[in-house]
């Protein structure tokens, strides 16, 4: 007979994994061994039990309990040239050549499974979801609860009807929560959503997870967006690698590039998943971006720093480096030279 301890583990990981999603499966690769997807650069993400002892000893940099901000006027409703709006953490509103691109979107008061079992905000986003213009693509960079929130993204399907593009699996776990229409691609695959749109999949370092059952099974990965006016590279999430370099070789200097600069600390947990604020500098001049553009930070608490942490380490480090640092609800705007790559 089981004892009781054991009987209550068992049930409790039963619960969890009801969070978890369904498994890819396909054809073996240089980063799918049949069963899992790997990074192309040797380094472990913290596991579940690593992650909970750091939350349970960290000492964390101060965060306002809510810093409250009235949203930003509504965007345009097309972009000629090129505007791009920083949400909040990795949703970026990106408007080029007449198209509506939404990354990573997430307006819910908590990042996580449930209500009570998440990381809360600590700033609203910076644009009233009512307020989107219509939205043509969705890009989807993987499944963490801080860029994959399922409630915002059923919100913007049924106003908009976008076109989503994400990893490999991630239909399968969307069409769960009855979302579909979903295009799974893989590193260096693309889709041409319209004659002037292509969507390139390109390589992050980076892991998934919803829930303890289903580590890696499905992939992550950042984009390219191509228009005759230019590119905009979106990394996703990811640590500093040479996948970085392959992108620059293969698709030259884009017009943007959104690289993430937080977590930050402690690095021993975060440095195989995560670039800093000074990494992304590195990043910035290997990819040559005509400008930088910092992500993921001054939203949820999720490193060692402190509210401002990032931003202060970014200013510190990126020299002249063509960052433009945007808070939620701010936007940059550009009018790229037509004929572009």
């Amino acid at each position: 007979m089981m004892r009781p301890l054991a009987v209550l583990c068992a049930a409790a990981l039963a619960a969890c994994c009801e969070f978890s999603g369904p498994h890819w499966h396909g054809r073996k690769s240089d980063h799918f061994d049949g069963h899992r997807f790997h990074n192309q650069m040797p380094g472990t993400a913290p596991d579940a039990m690593t992650i909970v002892s750091w939350r349970w000893h960290r000492h964390q940099g101060a965060w306002p309990e809510f810093a409250d901000a009235p949203p930003a006027p509504a965007p345009p409703q097309r972009v000629e040239g090129l505007r791009v709006t920083l949400v909040n953490h990795a949703t970026v509103l990106i408007q080029i050549a007449g198209f509506n691109v939404l990354t990573d979107p997430i307006w819910g008061e908590i990042a996580g499974p449930l209500r009570y079992l998440g990381r809360r905000r600590h700033r609203p986003p910076g644009l009233r979801l009512e307020d989107l213009p219509p939205i043509d693509v969705i890009l989807l960079s993987h499944d963490h609860y801080d860029h994959l929130d399922v409630e915002t993204l059923g919100r913007i399907v049924r106003k908009h009807h976008p076109r989503i593009v994400a990893g490999l699996g991630m239909a399968a776990l969307l069409a769960e929560n009855d979302i579909h229409g979903v295009t799974d691609l893989d590193w260096w695959q693309w889709i041409a959503p319209a004659r002037d749109l292509k969507i390139y999949g390109v390589p992050a370092r980076h892991n998934c997870r919803r829930g303890p059952c289903d580590d890696n099974a499905r992939l992550w990965l950042g984009f390219v967006v191509r228009t005759h006016q230019g590119d905009v590279y979106f990394a996703g999430d990811t640590g500093y690698g040479p996948h970085l370099q392959q992108i620059a070789d293969r698709f030259g200097p884009p017009l943007v590039a959104l690289l993430p600069i937080a977590p930050g600390s402690p690095r021993e947990l975060f440095a195989a998943v995560h670039m800093d604020a000074r990494e992304a500098v590195l990043a910035a001049r290997v990819i040559q971006a005509r400008t930088d553009i910092p992500i993921h930070f001054g939203t949820f608490a999720q490193g060692d720093e402190g509210d401002g942490d990032a931003e202060a380490r970014l200013r510190a480090a990126m020299g002249d480096a063509p960052f433009v640092i945007l808070h939620n609800g701010e936007s940059f705007t550009s009018s790229p030279a037509a004929g572009g790559s």
